[in-house]
């Protein structure tokens, strides 16, 4: 469960290293986001020269967390760290090239079937 003020991971190459949660989408009052909703992130780490600058606020997809995920045939999914992967803020598409690391069915489940595609693995 991601809320605001939580630093996340970049599992992308887009430049950005670090992102702290500013918002949670879909919601009046909605405080926690979890795999493959949206958040709005402000970067507070990124690589030199890089298309995402330091500062920058950034619309993400969260791929992974570290509260587990309860499917409903019983299984239980969990990871080592909360990771996001940046999006374009009107067309909602993946604005890097690659994924780093595997990420959980669900972000396919919500739409985003490109970043399913890029990743590694998919759990």
């Amino acid at each position: 469960m991601i809320q605001v003020q939580t630093i996340l991971n970049v599992a992308d190459n887009t430049g950005a290293k670090k992102v702290m949660c500013i918002r949670v989408l879909g919601g009046y009052k909605k405080r926690y986001a979890r795999v493959g909703e949206i958040i709005t992130a402000a970067v507070k780490k990124a690589t030199p020269r890089a298309v995402i600058k330091k500062g920058d606020v950034v619309r993400a997809v969260i791929v992974r967390t570290k509260k587990e995920i309860r499917r409903s045939d019983g299984v239980c999914l969990r990871f080592d760290e909360n990771a996001c992967v940046i999006i374009d803020k009107e067309k909602k598409e993946f604005k890097g090239s690659r994924i780093f690391g595997p990420i959980a069915r669900e972000v396919k489940l919500a739409g985003f079937t490109k970043i399913a595609s890029l990743a590694p693995d998919v759990l």
